[in-house]
């Protein structure tokens, strides 16, 4: 399936529901109505009732040591002026007594997706919108800076913090350099602002703001080129994002696949999609759930290893 698919679908105001990986490569397409003939379940749903379960697991993560590796040659790109921020992320194998569908069914989290086929076996639970399109407008959401909540005056110490404040700058300028390719108007509606989010034994504080830009009423059928022109998601890559995306092959030495791809649903009148983060991936070993998070020149090393770990997690 392809981009162009999602255009022909769209002037149709076919409903359907769309996965794309990380790379842009890998498109699947499935019209809502042939759902059932798959063995995927999907969730969007911004009021979602908190679930109390069982959500422990085991981490089996990277050494520090050689995290520290691949965060200092990110530094030496971005001294080269190479990249001014780049998302670095890791696969950390897990152990949890609970299958990929228990997971889903019992995860807390805004956009929920479970895919099975031959080739892929992954869940993610994501609190992190892509874009959303309706009434003719787009509007994006992008989610940088991370807190435990627990930490004294959590809140305030994350938005005063300036690493986190240029991060998140440069991510919004990013976005709204995105949004302005296939739309007009855009603007920051809302600039930094915090959620709370459920994180298994613990709340994490998540820092956002909302962009957003005029469409057009021709949007449905330009679907597929809107959704091409934006990915990969910005705040899961980097700035600037072409060179960025080629450093991240460099260094992470393992394909991301789905994560950090996208999932969303169109219902005919209107489209709603999420960054595939918090993910979970099913090999032959058992399970793999990859994290990370932005590094810029002023980042710090144990900082950034701590949040890898903390996004490790059932909802």
């Amino acid at each position: 399936m392809s981009f162009d698919d999602l255009n022909s679908l769209g002037k149709q105001r076919e409903p359907f529901l769309f996965i794309c990986d990380f790379k842009a490569e890998n498109l699947k397409i499935i019209r809502l109505v042939e759902l059932d003939k798959y063995d995927i379940e999907y969730s969007i749903d911004e009021n979602y009732n908190i679930k109390q379960y069982n959500n422990k697991i085991k981490k089996y993560p990277l050494e520090f040591v050689e995290y520290k590796k691949k965060f200092d040659y990110v530094q030496e790109r971005i001294k080269s002026g190479d990249t001014y921020l780049l998302n670095l992320t890791a696969p950390t194998p897990i152990k949890t007594e609970l299958s990929l569908k228990e997971i889903f069914q019992n995860a807390n989290a805004h956009y929920k997706l479970r895919y099975e086929d031959k080739e892929n076996k992954f869940v993610c639970f994501s609190p992190e919108k892509f874009i959303q399109i309706k009434d003719d407008y787009i509007h994006t959401y992008p989610m940088k800076g991370t807190i435990d909540a627990s930490v004294i005056n959590a809140e305030q110490k994350i938005l005063d913090n300036k690493k986190e404040m240029a991060e998140h700058v440069m991510v919004v300028d990013l976005l709204r350099n995105d949004l302005s390719i296939v739309a007009n108007d855009v603007h920051v509606k809302r600039f930094r602002y915090v959620n709370k989010i459920e994180a298994g034994d613990k709340k994490l504080l998540h820092v956002s703001s909302h962009i957003s830009g005029s469409i057009g009423e021709n949007w449905h059928e330009r679907i597929g080129d809107i959704l091409k022109s934006l990915l990969p998601a910005g705040s899961i890559s980097g700035a600037p994002k072409k060179s960025t995306l080629e450093i991240i092959k460099e260094v992470e030495n393992y394909e991301r696949g789905y994560f950090s791809g996208v999932f969303g649903v169109y219902d005919g009148e209107s489209l709603d999609s999420g960054v595939m983060i918090r993910f979970i991936e099913k090999i032959n070993e058992g399970y793999i759930y990859k994290s990370g998070g932005g590094i810029t020149l002023d980042s710090d090393v144990k900082s950034e290893y701590k949040e890898l770990l903390d996004k490790v997690y059932l909802p």
